[in-house]
């Protein structure tokens, strides 16, 4: 049997060209390079599954890379990048601070730091993880970070930057990560199919950028269970199915029956919702979405912060122009106040039918004229 890798690894950027969704900070450090003006201590934070690790080991291989290409990258043909490649490179030490956060751990790492590299100009010290460090290990590394032998670079990664002392802050240059676009997951989801010979429906990738929150590991995490759940074959109901997220087709029917007025499909399209095993706040945490997608899409300049299909996308082009802005506003309030008193609700149920009785009233305005009076 073939030794499976998963898509996280086997499709890990190898370069700065490779990395998804970060290019104002991979410019940042390709100048930095090209200008030999490579900082003593970097700290990239960030949400996780973003490229900050990643970038990390990049940075680490190409500052070592004996013949750097004209675009800034690493040769892979040079002794350095051969022994990093092959992970036997002196020059890169990396440390898990959520497993190694006493001060014993940094004493070691601080007494290697001393140590000159024997291949390049460079050593790279990768501490992931590194708000998990003691207050006595933070301590203990302040002066080493703030002066560092000139071969020495420190490339801190981690995704909680508030629990970092601001002494460590202040000596080290900050890079930020963005959690990666729903477009840009898609992009990379649909060149790693085409590689892999899997057949795939663009909504359904679409659903998974949108379930992975931002993250290109979870992203490609869900993207290998799928995978193996529909035998190669991504369809959107096979997607929506497997990850438990409710067709968005329910949300446009809510919508033509609420600007309908028309109560009882309504009521009858919330309890075949629930049948299906779907709560009632996801359902009206749905709608709300749902709204606030049909006002993006009033005017076009909001209509570029849509992240969605493009067929869903003319699928809320077409309903938006049946809405008025005032019910799309007031119906976003009812929407919220629904939300905020779900936890406190005895009976939920009857709340959440409660704001779809609100919504088909022909007065809506004037009900959340009334609420804001009391």
């Amino acid at each position: 049997m073939d030794s499976f890798v998963v898509s996280a690894r086997k499709y890990r950027p190898a370069t700065f060209d490779q990395v998804v969704g970060q290019s104002s900070i991979v410019s940042t450090l390709k100048n930095a390079i090209r200008n030999h003006q490579v900082a003593q201590s970097f700290l990239f934070c960030g949400p996780r599954g973003t490229g900050k690790t990643t970038c990390a080991r990049i940075l680490a291989k190409t500052i070592n890379c004996q013949s750097l290409t004209k675009e800034i990258e690493a040769c892979n043909e040079c002794e350095s990048c051969k022994s990093f490649d092959s992970g036997q490179s002196l020059n890169v030490y990396e440390l898990d601070a959520a497993s190694n956060n006493s001060v014993d751990d940094i004493r070691n790492l601080v007494n290697q730091v001393r140590i000159a590299p024997q291949i390049g100009t460079k050593k790279a010290y990768i501490i992931d993880e590194v708000h998990m460090l003691s207050q006595s290990a933070f301590n203990a590394f302040l002066k080493t970070l703030e002066e560092p032998p000139a071969h020495a670079v420190f490339i801190l990664a981690t995704t909680e930057k508030h629990k970092i002392l601001p002494t460590i802050l202040s000596r080290c240059q900050i890079f930020s990560f963005n959690r990666i676009t729903v477009n840009d997951i898609v992009q990379h989801l649909e060149k790693i199919a085409k590689k892999e010979n899997i057949a795939y429906e663009p909504d359904a990738l679409h659903i998974i950028a949108q379930k992975a929150d931002g993250g290109l590991r979870d992203a490609l995490s869900i993207f290998d269970q799928l995978v193996t759940f529909s035998n190669k074959n991504l369809t959107y109901q096979s997607v929506i199915g497997s990850l438990n997220v409710l067709d968005s087709d329910y949300y446009f029917k809510a919508t033509n029956f609420l600007l309908q007025k028309n109560i009882p499909d309504s009521l009858m399209l919330l309890n075949e919702v629930l049948a299906k095993g779907f709560d009632e706040h996801n359902f009206v945490l749905g709608l709300g979405e749902h709204f606030r997608n049909l006002l993006l899409c009033k005017n076009a300049a909001t209509l570029t912060i849509l992240e969605t299909s493009e067929k869903n996308k003319a699928l809320y082009l077409e309903q938006t122009a049946k809405c008025s802005d005032d019910f799309l506003l007031c119906g976003l309030e009812v929407i919220n106040d629904s939300d905020i008193q779900y936890k406190a609700s005895k009976n939920k149920r009857l709340l959440i039918e409660l704001c779809l009785l609100k919504l088909c009233s022909e007065n809506l305005s004037d009900l959340k004229k009334k609420s804001f009076a009391d």
